[in-house]
């Protein structure tokens, strides 16, 4: 027996996309906090502990262990639902948080299960189960990029996560490999075998830009690929940010400017030793 809402859906956009949801009278779709774009007067929304795959009989041992996996792939405790109240049809839409693409993935035709990064989910029919995935090597967990907890979402229903850039979408045969930057990995089916490798040597992996390791894919089994991770554009911003001009009163450094002198949080409480003494 099918166990998530059936959900009709439209994605609309290019570079900025966001899906557009439409839901029959009972249905309901899930969603990560402030994803929501616009909806219908008829649609309700509420806020749930959980995911809100849990039954009605589930103990509230079961809907709390639910809510801790999430808080351990960094998300809330909570999630918010939007319920069709009304009659007819109803549409709702979940915007994507930063230029890409929203992939809608059909958990039924991947056989239930589908591996991703902790941030990449936008939102799903109810019934998806949000959980967590734990890498099985520890060095894959500590250098592969999203870090040893990733997202495992399950059921039988539709769910939508969000890449960066230009979506790339491969499928690997059986024993064929594929070497990815780290952040660039958005999802990947169960079957596909996740591990690190070392990007070349250590003169490469100091001045090569490509940082320390590779992300290893063995298939078979599908990957989802982003053009541009988060942690890229972040990174990029942060570099053509222009530092703080010197404040005219007492000729101290602003904030920002502290921050590259000093070479940011590691050697931020050094700078503040020669910055705030007063006695001089």
């Amino acid at each position: 027996m099918k166990r998530a809402d059936e959900v009709d859906y439209k994605i609309i956009g290019h570079e900025m996309q966001f899906v557009e949801v439409e839901l029959d009278p009972g249905e309901s779709i899930v969603a990560e906090a402030g994803a929501m774009m616009y909806k219908d007067s008829c649609i309700q929304m509420d806020t749930i502990f959980g995911d809100g795959s849990a039954k009605e009989s589930d103990s509230f041992f079961g809907r709390l262990l639910g809510a801790g996996k999430r808080v351990l792939t960094g998300e809330s405790m909570f999630i918010t639902v939007f319920t069709h109240r009304g009659k007819g049809k109803a549409k709702v839409s979940f915007s994507a948080p930063y230029p890409g693409n929203i992939i809608p993935v059909s958990l039924e035709k991947l056989g239930g299960t589908l591996i991703c990064q902790k941030d990449s989910f936008l939102c799903a029919a109810k019934g998806v189960s949000i959980g967590i995935h734990f890498q099985r090597k520890i060095m894959t967990g500590l250098f592969g990029g999203e870090g040893f907890i990733m997202q495992k979402l399950e059921g039988d229903g539709m769910a939508f996560i969000h890449a960066g850039g230009t979506l790339v979408e491969k499928e690997l045969r059986t024993d064929e490999e594929l070497h990815v930057d780290t952040g660039c990995l958005v999802a990947f089916e169960p079957t596909v075998n996740f591990d690190i490798i070392r990007a070349g040597n250590i003169k490469t992996s100091f001045l090569g830009g490509e940082g320390f390791f590779l992300a290893h894919l063995k298939g078979p089994g599908k990957v989802w690929l982003q053009s541009l991770p988060f942690s890229r554009l972040v990174g990029r911003i942060q570099a053509a940010m222009p530092p703080t001009p010197l404040n005219a009163g007492d000729g101290s450094f602003g904030s920002n400017a502290a921050k590259v002198v000093t070479g940011g949080a590691i050697l931020g409480g050094i700078g503040s030793l020669f910055g705030n003494n007063d006695d001089d």
